[in-house]
């Protein structure tokens, strides 16, 4: 059938044609927004490896005894007043949530806190600490000399701050948590300076 080109059917062929792109348009939109990443966005980074560390019940033990585990990696302190405890609380949802929604997953995933202050973070410390978060998290310490190759092989950075009146002290150090995969390799960074909801996100994406 031949349409005459009248103004009217001009209009109607206009809003059919805009129809049909704005259907594409969200047709693309959907793909694009549905893509994942087929490789972890720290694939081949240079970073963990078999660190020495101190578990919290006093025993020493190698990352890669943990192999065949995904870990969770957030390095501070016990005694630090504000950022650690609110960036450990997002990591600690953020895996519960997780766990809620796929336990079988989460039963692969350890989340562990190494302590960059080894002098005042004992091993039963840092087990007080983490459970103050969650009952899975196990955290680390260690002598000066393992932390301190603990973090370098991890990229992180600390260092002791000046001594308070009161004879305290604060440690400066990066703020950063890692997703490492059954063989001790880096996937990717966890947000946990963002929120809970997006530690979820990441576990849900990498954890298979």
């Amino acid at each position: 059938m031949n349409l005459i080109a009248t103004p009217l059917n001009i209009r109607r062929l206009s809003q059919a044609g805009l129809v049909t792109l704005a259907m594409w348009g969200l047709a693309a939109c959907g793909q694009v927004a549905q893509s994942e990443p087929t490789e972890p966005p720290l694939a081949g980074a240079t970073i963990g490896g078999d660190v020495a560390l101190v578990d919290e019940t006093g025993k020493d033990v190698s990352f890669y005894d943990y192999n065949g585990q995904y870990r969770m990696v957030y390095f501070g302190y016990a005694y630090c007043p504000d950022i650690c405890p609110f960036d450990v609380q997002r990591m600690a949802k953020g895996y519960e949530d997780f766990k809620a929604e796929e336990p079988e997953l989460a039963n692969r995933v350890t989340p562990m806190f190494i302590t960059v202050d080894p002098a005042r973070d004992t091993p039963e410390v840092v087990a007080e600490f983490t459970a103050a978060f969650s009952s899975d998290m196990i955290g680390f310490t260690g002598s000066e000399e393992q932390i301190s190759a603990a973090a370098k092989a991890f990229g992180s950075f600390y260092a002791k701050g000046d001594e308070m009146e009161n004879g305290g002290y604060l440690m400066d150090h990066s703020r950063a948590a890692f997703l490492m995969g059954p063989e001790g390799e880096p996937i990717a960074l966890l947000p946990v300076e963002e929120s809970a909801a997006g530690v979820t996100q990441e576990l849900k994406k990498w954890v298979k």
